[in-house]
C-alpha cells in the first residue's frame, strides 16, 4: 500500500508540473497570412491594434467577405468611438438588445456611419460592397473640391454607380482606397474582403487628420504598462493603461470564487454559474482592475458524467461577462485555467478513491465546489475596460 501511495503522489506531482506551460506555445503570428501575402503588413497592424480579430484557430480569413457589422465594429475602433455612450433608441427591427453587437450598431446609428435600410432593418451579417465602404469613408472625411476626372485612369470607371463617383474621387484623392490585384481597376460592385478592409481601415487610421471632428472620439495614448502576478507562471501578466482604457492582455490569469455551491450531478448544460471577486484585483503597481464585489458570469457548456474505472466528472464553462459593482457590463472571452480547461475534482481525491479496492472499479467523483471556492480563469483575448473616471463622461 505504501508503494502504491508513493507512486500515486509522484504521478500527481509530475502532472502538476505540466500545468503552467499549457499556453506558453501561443505565438503572435497569423496562421493563414504568409510572409509574401500582399497585405501582410496591414493585416498584422489591424490585428495588433485590435481593429480586427483572428478566429479561434488563429486564422484571419483574408479572402472572406466583410460583413456590415464587422465593418461597423472595426470603424468604431479606428475612430476611437467603440466606447461611445449610447444615447439613441434602437430603430432596427432585426437588432435585439441581446445581440452582442447591439451597442455597436446603435453607436453607428448615433454617429451616422453605416445606415440601415428603408424597411427598418440593418442586416448586420450582409456583406459590404467596395463602393459602400468607399462611400462611408467619403462621408466621414473633410469636404474638399473634387475633380471626378481622376476616375478616368481606371479601366472599369464606367462600373462605378453614379452615387459613388464623387465618394470614389474623394477617397482616391485622400489615398484611402484599395484596388488589388489590378491597380488599373476599382471593382466597385464586388464584395470587399477582410484583407481589403484591413488595408482600407489601417490607411484611414493613419490619416485621422482628414476625418471630420464629429466622427472622432478622444484619441488614445499609452500611459503605462503594469502587471498582474496573482497566478505563478501565468503565460501573460501585462495590463496596458491608456488615457481611455485598461487593457488586460490575452492569456492573463486570475482567480475567482464561486458565488454559491455547485454540484455537477445536479447541473445541466446551459445553467448559469456565477463567480465573484471577494477581494479587489489589482496590478502589482497598485491600479485596481476589478473592485471587490465584481461578478463574473458563466454558463455550463458541457458536462462529462463520471465513468467506471474512476474517471471523474468534468465540467466545461463558457465565461460570458464581467459585471462591475456599479452595473457596468463587459463581454468576456475566457476559459478555465486547467490542463484541459475543465473543472474536475483534484487528483488527490481521485487518487485516494482509486487506492481503495472498490473505488478502482466504480465510477469516478462528481465535481462539487463550495461557496467561495476559487478557480483560475485565463483570457482568450484582450479585455478592454473603460477607465473609471470616464464611465460617467459624455463623449
Amino acid at each position: 500500500m505504501k508503494k502504491q501511495l508513493a507512486a500515486f503522489l509522484t504521478a500527481c506531482m509530475m502532472s502538476l508540473n505540466f500545468l503552467p506551460a499549457l499556453a506558453e506555445t501561443v505565438t503572435s503570428g497569423i496562421k493563414d497570412i504568409p510572409n509574401d501575402f500582399w497585405a501582410k503588413q496591414q493585416v498584422e497592424s489591424a490585428v495588433s491594434e485590435g481593429l480586427m480579430k483572428v478566429d479561434e484557430a488563429g486564422n484571419f480569413n483574408p479572402d472572406k467577405d466583410m460583413t456590415r457589422v464587422e465593418f461597423v465594429q472595426a470603424l468604431l475602433k479606428v475612430l476611437s468611438n467603440d466606447n461611445l455612450d449610447v444615447k439613441v433608441e434602437n430603430s432596427f427591427t432585426d437588432i435585439k438588445s441581446t445581440d452582442e453587437f447591439y451597442n455597436d450598431i446603435l453607436r453607428s446609428q448615433q454617429l451616422g456611419l453605416v445606415y440601415g435600410y428603408p424597411d427598418k432593418t440593418f442586416q448586420p451579417n450582409k456583406t459590404m460592397l467596395k463602393s459602400e465602404t468607399t462611400s462611408v469613408i467619403s462621408h466621414i472625411t473633410k469636404d474638399k473640391f473634387i475633380d471626378c476626372s481622376i476616375l478616368e485612369k481606371y479601366t472599369d470607371n464606367s462600373d462605378i454607380p453614379s452615387w459613388a463617383k464623387i465618394p470614389y474621387a474623394k477617397s482616391i484623392n485622400y489615398g484611402i482606397f484599395v484596388n488589388h490585384p489590378d491597380k488599373n481597376k476599382l471593382e466597385p460592385n464586388r464584395n470587399i474582403t477582410r484583407a481589403e478592409a484591413a488595408v482600407l481601415l489601417t490607411e484611414l487610421k493613419s490619416k485621422l487628420t482628414v476625418v471630420k471632428p464629429e466622427y472622432k472620439g478622444p484619441q488614445e495614448s499609452l500611459l503605462s504598462t503594469e502587471h498582474i502576478n496573482m497566478v505563478r507562471r501565468a503565460p501573460a501578466n501585462k495590463v496596458h493603461i491608456t488615457s481611455i482604457r485598461r487593457i488586460v492582455a490575452q492569456n492573463n490569469v486570475f482567480p475567482v470564487a464561486f458565488e454559491s455551491a455547485f454540484l455537477s450531478q445536479t447541473a445541466s448544460e446551459g445553467d448559469a454559474v456565477n463567480f465573484v471577486f471577494n477581494q479587489p484585483l489589482c496590478t502589482d503597481e497598485g491600479t485596481t482592475i476589478f473592485p471587490a464585489g465584481t461578478k463574473l458570469t458563466a454558463e455550463v457548456a458541457t458536462i462529462q458524467c463520471p465513468q467506471k474505472y474512476n474517471k471523474a466528472a468534468k465540467v466545461y464553462l463558457n465565461y460570458k461577462q464581467i459585471i462591475l459593482p456599479n452595473g457596468t457590463v463587459y463581454n468576456l472571452d475566457a476559459k478555465t485555467y486547467t490542463r484541459d480547461n475543465s473543472l474536475q475534482e483534484s487528483y488527490w481525491l481521485t487518487g485516494l478513491k482509486y487506492l481503495s479496492l472498490v473505488g478502482a472499479f466504480t465510477k469516478g467523483l462528481n465535481y462539487k465546489a463550495k461557496c467561495g471556492e476559487r478557480v483560475k480563469v485565463i483570457l482568450n483575448e484582450d479585455l478592454s475596460l473603460i477607465n473609471p473616471e470616464r464611465l460617467n463622461v459624455q463623449q
